[in-house]
């Protein structure tokens, strides 16, 4: 039977890849001081999350070999895990400072740390350089060590991409709900959201697993693109339907002039009279303003509206995994997974 990872097994591997991190470093003769620096930043801005991404390579490993991992198994398919979470701290490093955030898992985002500054650029370079150290050090001699490589800087690119229309289509300092569009939201979120969330990870433990044929890859791909999508779509949802208690955040795509999911379901379906209080009151950094959105978010039923897409959409996700052709190695207990994490959530 496969065996699913615990957070606090899959953190005890951190600290040899930091030790290792720092060991390259060293080899370059940086001073003491700045391999404190860069160890700082390594755990402020990797460690603490969720890990959702991170131990599901793992767990997908498991899944394809249906029993618990060797402990080099393990090792190796934790170690492509934390290089997701680097990833990802790479990407949340600099998505703060393009966003001017304020705090990041309850603590000041790193740019706002004492000292830190725009050093935290520099520092967002190494956060990704890691991934490739890591890469090298652990899998130079592995038949898929290139597929591994190229991996990587695809879901960076593809997720950069995503960013890129993101920041373009809703800058906060610029309101124009002219520029929003579902092609465009759908663009942002599967690009900047779901290929390195959903569909990396599994990526990754089928190159581990050196299964990582075409047909695995696509019939992969073709699951998990539209299970980021929904993931994402349910993020919007929370962000002003879920409980603050529950989702750990006081939603504030409407102030921040996100191109959400309701946003955009609103534009399609609003009168000319609606679309104006949504033209007056959205994206303004004032809690009354918001306050007008959210009553126009709840006469349009968008709370229901959302339900139905859920539905939907789960019961075409559901028909896709029980399509999964198996022969090749690839497994449906690993769409089944991640299907089950979200279905319903309300954090």
């Amino acid at each position: 039977m496969a065996k699913t990872t615990t957070l606090k097994e899959f953190e005890s591997i951190f600290p040899k890849l930091t030790e290792d991190i720092l060991d390259d470093a060293k080899q370059h003769n940086l001073p003491e001081a700045f391999v404190e620096w860069y160890k700082a930043s390594l755990i402020a801005n990797t460690v603490g999350g969720k890990c959702n991404r991170g131990m599901s390579v793992p767990d997908s490993v498991s899944m394809i070999l249906e029993a618990p991992l060797s402990e080099q198994q393990y090792f190796e398919a934790a170690a492509l895990g934390w290089m997701t979470e680097l990833l990802q701290a790479f990407f949340l490093v600099s998505d703060d400072i393009m966003d001017s955030s304020i705090t990041r898992r309850g603590q000041p985002c790193w740019y706002r740390q004492p000292h830190v500054g725009m050093v935290a650029i520099n520092d967002a370079f190494l956060l990704e350089a890691s991934i490739y150290n890591l890469l090298k050090r652990y899998f130079r001699k592995h038949p898929s060590y290139i597929d591994l490589v190229e991996l990587f800087h695809e879901a960076s690119f593809k997720t950069e991409l995503g960013q890129l229309c993101d920041l373009l289509t809703a800058p906060e300092d610029k309101v124009d709900l002219n520029n929003f569009s579902m092609d465009k939201y759908r663009f942002i979120v599967i690009y900047k959201t779901a290929y390195y969330s959903f569909y990396l990870p599994v990526a990754l433990a089928l190159y581990h697993q050196n299964i990582a044929t075409p047909k695995n890859l696509k019939q992969a791909e073709q699951i998990l693109i539209p299970l980021g999508e929904y993931f994402q779509i349910q993020d919007d949802y929370l962000d002003n339907f879920g409980l603050p208690e529950h989702i750990g955040k006081i939603g504030t795509d409407i102030l921040d002039n996100k191109c959400s999911w309701l946003v955009n379901q609103a534009l399609a379906i609003c009168t000319p009279e609606q679309r104006k209080i949504l033209e007056e009151n959205y994206g303004q950094k004032d809690s009354k303003k918001e306050a007008e959105v959210k009553k126009l978010y709840d006469e349009l039923k968008l709370e229901q509206i959302y339900q139905e897409y859920e539905e939907k959409r789960v019961g075409e996700i559901r028909s896709m995994i029980a399509d999964v052709d198996e022969s090749e190695g690839l497994k449906k207990t690993i769409f089944e997974s991640f299907l089950k994490k979200i279905y319903k959530r309300s954090k």
